[in-house]
């Protein structure tokens, strides 16, 4: 089996796979030292295979340690066989003995051809891989294949590559089957090795901005920017936009006549709310805005990104949102810690001078300095 025409065979793959041959050979070296050490276990068997494809040879050697143990552990020999192989063996040496295995035709035959289909499953997978590195961060159409306890296996492309979506990246509540045509957003390319693979998500803020690339032109081409996504997947998300374009609406352009834009990516994401925020430089009116649906009466800073927004008292739990989820997203979107407070009890606390308070130790810091 191992001769000169199977490595000729290996250079023909060379050229054909662009898998070297080096790597094969050294691939193979090691199968066949595991399959024979298997076979010499009984013997200590530390097997060390050296192939030489300039020669067509493949040439075997059980190392074994030197040791005077009545009874030696795998990989050792007694200090009385070792002299027996040669006379000036000591105890410690490393024994190195050629040896041509049992069985060698049929075992060599089996282990080349798992490594080099191995091999080719390997550098085509990673070829592939590769081709798909560009594809971080995009949106990709595909085809559900299989399910396991936990994860879900899409077929992405035209059947080129298997994307897995882990469990943090699936949706609550969204149900998947084989041979469900889904988007996904691809969230991250590993290659190399037998832990290359694609990571796809349903669950990243950055589905939601590439599903509206898609149906949103004017954000396609720039002029309406996408400033940040804030996400809790299958409820609800808030995305603030802003113009490059007085001449262009941002809120309009998203929405679409009569919501159709923005209606298909709710589809497409299972009925999933979403809010779309008019982007301000102004974080307090920007926080303002964020907190929709809810109308807000005033935004006060309190300290270093911090505020407190007040709304009407029949609007506080819209403010709030189910388990806090609005005003959580609210300050996700803005990065402010946002305090919301219903009219009545923002009167009681009386908010400017609680803001005055919170200034004051700066103020008596600058007259401080004033004075020195």
């Amino acid at each position: 089996m191992i001769n000169k025409d199977f490595f000729a065979a290996l250079a023909d793959l060379e050229r054909e796979k662009g898998i070297s041959e080096e790597m094969f050979v050294e691939a193979l070296e090691t199968a066949l030292a595991s399959a024979y050490k298997k076979q010499y276990i009984g013997e200590g068997g530390n097997v060390e295979v050296k192939l030489n494809p300039e020669k067509g040879t493949i040439r075997f050697f059980l190392k074994r340690t030197v040791t005077d143990a009545e009874e030696p552990a795998d990989g050792e020999i007694t200090l009385e066989e070792a002299q027996e192989l040669k006379k000036s063996a000591k105890v410690g040496d490393v024994l190195t003995d050629e040896f041509t295995p049992k069985d060698f035709t049929r075992i060599a035959a089996q282990t080349a051809k798992q490594v080099i289909l191995q091999k080719i499953h390997e550098t085509e997978r990673d070829n592939t891989l590769s081709e798909f590195s560009d594809k971080e961060g995009e949106l990709m159409s595909g085809l559900v294949r299989k399910l396991d306890a936990r994860n879900v296996y899409v077929e992405l492309g035209k059947g080129q590559i298997e994307g897995v979506m882990l469990p943090q990246d699936q949706v609550p509540g969204e149900r998947y089957a084989v041979g469900d045509h889904i988007k996904v957003y691809v969230k991250r390319v590993k290659s190399g090795g037998r832990n290359a693979q694609v990571l796809v998500s349903r669950a990243a803020p950055g589905l939601v901005k590439r599903l509206f690339e898609e149906e949103v032109p004017e954000i396609k081409a720039g002029t309406v920017v996408v400033k940040g996504i804030s996400r809790e997947p299958g409820h609800r998300t808030k995305m603030a936009i802003v113009s490059e374009d007085s001449r262009v609406d941002a809120v309009g352009a998203c929405v679409g006549n009569k919501g159709a834009r923005v209606n298909a990516v709710v589809t497409e994401l299972g009925g999933e709310k979403i809010d779309i925020i008019l982007w301000s430089e102004n974080p307090l009116e920007f926080i303002a805005k964020a907190l929709s649906p809810a109308t807000v009466l005033s935004v006060t800073q309190m300290g270093e990104k911090s505020a407190v927004a007040v709304v009407p008292d029949d609007k506080l739990s819209l403010a709030i949102g189910r388990d806090g989820q609005n005003a959580r997203l609210a300050a996700r979107l803005t990065g402010w810690k946002i305090d919301v407070k219903s009219e009545s009890a923002a009167a009681k606390m009386n908010l400017e001078a609680a803001a005055a308070a919170a200034e004051a130790p700066e103020e008596a810091q600058v007259a401080d300095a004033s004075e020195e």
